[in-house]
């Protein structure tokens, strides 16, 4: 009685849904043994665990020695920032620290002082490896939120990014994309790339301050408001494409684009008050060990799962040695509340246990290396029992391995990618500009035409000079009198007699009349 007490209390996490034990020792019929259940680590701050970089090179200010002043005192410009200096230097470390007695300590950039180029930042975040995300991800700003930012994510190190959620005052005008809220999405569409306008509207420095990423508002879609119903959203995290895949990540990215302006637009004879500033990045997630692992560690200068089930492996991907009788898979949360474990089991005699999940019906012995392996693999697949994806294809996340449509082909752009192979997640591998799981379409500022290119000027980040119209990001069209790229340069820096209307330089009347008729059909001038 007392040991059957002991295993009810062991198992009340369970029973919550909280899959926080792998495996109990149970007595039956045929004896003692092990009963495994799905498990995966307890949620903790990753910031605790990660690796940051800022770039462009010089973008952190204080090298040289750079005053600045905020939005509330705009012309008492007597703060600086001195990376020399420990109490007036701005470090990324400082993004991470913690903060005694309410004094913020925050990283900054330089100051906005070679407007009109833009100011952009971008502040990477890196685990080396995978962590599913468990709550809000909070960034927290000084002296105003950027007026425009995005947050990436990647799978794979680094590798590919992919857009993860867009910050802007002008949802529209800065992204081409109308603002939407999260709680508004719908369970087709939790997994949704959207912009938002809630973080990036001017409200004061001292007021609100954070950014987020709302990942608790997306898990609501399928939980409720206060998250009760987890066994819903653990089983839809299951069946639904995508969704599990959508809160995991080995890196974040925050592109900076441009910076908070005090509610107005920009002021030019004063852009010392123009920069960005972080105190604080709160990201709350576990380790993702493939429901294979209670317990995360930190050793060797990167987190590695305590795998379990006869796993190995930094994520338990993969089956230990002499357990690979069938091929290895991930655990699953169903069914509720233990899940299914899918231990790898312990091999037996070289014939008679080859797996191909139906995709194959010939097998070969390799007698050096004493296994068998699945020959002529179909319907895209290949390895040792066809449980891969030919290069070109990636698996079907909602299909069994069985499947015939277990692999699905990448269709990779052919202009816009590195080639026609993408990731296990059907993402490829883009060429710089260009952006989509398929790399068909372009980042911001960038415009398609056989490829992406960057815009040559636009209206908010670069614009065209001396009067200069920028056509469809494009090129600048320059009025009479200037050249360049963006219209930068007179025409008479080449040849002073052009600019004092000598005969032969000026050109005859005709050419002076022809000239004000081309400028009354551009629309510079109404004569």
């Amino acid at each position: 009685m007392l040991y059957l007490a002991a295993l009810l209390v062991h198992c009340v996490p369970l029973a919550m849904g909280q899959y926080d034990i792998c495996k109990s020792w149970v007595t039956t019929d045929d004896g003692p043994s092990w009963e495994f259940y799905a498990c995966q680590p307890k949620a903790m701050r990753m910031k605790d665990y990660v690796t940051v970089r800022v770039d462009p090179a010089g973008i952190t200010c204080g090298d040289p020695p750079e005053r600045f002043c905020t939005h509330e005192n705009p012309y008492l410009c007597s703060d600086e920032c001195d990376a020399s200096n420990p109490d007036l230097a701005h470090p990324p470390k400082l993004m991470f620290d913690s903060e005694d007695e309410g004094l913020a300590t925050y990283w900054q950039s330089v100051t906005w002082r070679r407007y009109p180029e833009p100011l952009l930042a971008n502040i990477t975040l890196s685990w080396n490896k995978s962590i599913e995300l468990t709550d809000d991800i909070v960034i927290t700003f000084e002296y105003g939120r950027p007026t425009i930012m995005m947050l990436e994510k990647s799978l794979d190190n680094g590798r590919t990014w992919h857009p993860y959620q867009y910050y802007a005052d002008d949802c529209m005008e800065a992204f081409s994309m109308p603002a939407r809220r999260v709680r508004d999405l719908s369970t087709t569409s939790a997994n949704r790339v959207l912009c938002t306008e809630e973080y990036s509207r001017w409200a004061g420095s001292k007021k609100e301050k954070t950014v987020r990423f709302e990942v608790r508002d997306r898990f609501a879609i399928f939980a409720g408001p206060d998250l009760k119903n987890m066994d819903n959203l653990y089983t839809r995290l299951e069946s639904a494409k995508g969704l599990k895949d959508f809160f995991t990540v080995t890196d974040l990215r925050m592109r900076l684009l441009r910076p908070a302006l005090g509610g107005t637009y920009v002021q030019r004879e004063n852009l010392y008050k123009y920069f960005y500033a972080v105190s604080n990045i709160e990201v709350t997630g576990r380790c993702k060990c493939n429901l294979h692992a209670n317990l995360c560690t930190f050793k060797e200068g990167s987190l590695q799962c305590e795998c379990e089930h006869n796993t190995t492996g930094q994520d338990c991907g993969k089956c230990k040695k002499n357990f690979r009788s069938r091929s290895w898979r991930a655990g699953s949360y169903l069914p509720l509340p233990n899940g299914s474990p899918n231990a790898c089991a312990a091999a037996g005699s070289a014939f008679g246990n080859c797996e191909c999940y139906g995709h194959s019906n010939r097998c070969s012995y390799i007698d050096f290396l004493n296994v068998v392996t699945c020959v002529s693999c179909k319907h895209n697949t290949r390895g040792q029992h066809c449980q891969h994806c030919r290069l070109g294809f990636y698996r079907n996340s909602s299909a069994e391995l069985d499947d015939e449509n277990v692999c699905i082909e990448c269709n990779c752009n052919q202009i816009g990618s590195m080639h026609d192979r993408c990731n296990e997640t059907g993402y490829c591998e883009c060429r710089e500009g260009a952006t989509g799981p398929k790399c068909d379409d372009c980042l911001p500022n960038y415009y398609w035409r056989q490829g992406c290119f960057p815009n040559v000027c636009d209206d908010e980040l670069l614009l065209c000079q001396n009067g200069g119209t920028c056509y469809q990001n494009q090129r600048c069209i320059c009025p009479v009198g200037f050249k360049g790229v963006l219209c930068q340069q007179s025409r008479c820096e080449a040849d002073k007699k052009d600019c004092d209307g000598a005969p032969g330089a000026g050109g005859s009347l005709a050419t002076v009349a022809l000239g004000m008729l081309a400028l009354q059909l551009r629309g510079w001038v109404d004569l």
